[in-house]
């Protein structure tokens, strides 16, 4: 049986996946921050709703709006969040495939901050692109 949180968290994936943000936003601390690891080009800390705006708007760019995402599992405790999803896009005309792993900390029943593991780096910046350096 789901619990408030997780249906909470299920919906908020449903609502990003619509291009709602505020709705994503609805389960989260208004200092949530979302870490992206790596070298590509969604790499980096995006903190509040304009930081998740951001990383929304990057996502809807470079898979020329066809990114989509699947809730596999959620798995939560009292202090944390797990999401296991599968993330599908299109670059560059090319269909890209991967799975990662969503791990939140909660602060008083809200997601406060998210760490992104992707469970193939390297398949993930191929999915996403790398940013060149000089």
């Amino acid at each position: 049986m789901a619990i408030p949180l997780e249906i909470g968290i299920r919906e908020a994936y449903a609502a990003f996946g619509r291009g709602d943000i505020e709705g994503y936003f609805s389960v989260c601390t208004e200092e949530f921050s979302f870490n992206v690891p790596g070298r590509g080009a969604l790499a980096g800390m995006y903190c509040g709703k304009s930081g998740i705006h951001e990383l929304a708007r990057k996502a809807i760019e470079i898979s020329s709006a066809s990114f989509c995402e699947e809730v596999e599992d959620v798995l939560v405790s009292d202090r944390y969040v797990v999401v296991l999803a599968g993330q599908h896009l299109a670059r560059n005309g090319q269909p890209k495939e991967y799975q990662t792993v969503h791990v939140y900390r909660l602060e008083e029943g809200k997601l406060a901050e998210c760490c992104e593991h992707p469970r193939d780096q390297a398949l993930f910046e191929e999915a996403w692109g790398v940013i060149s350096t000089p």
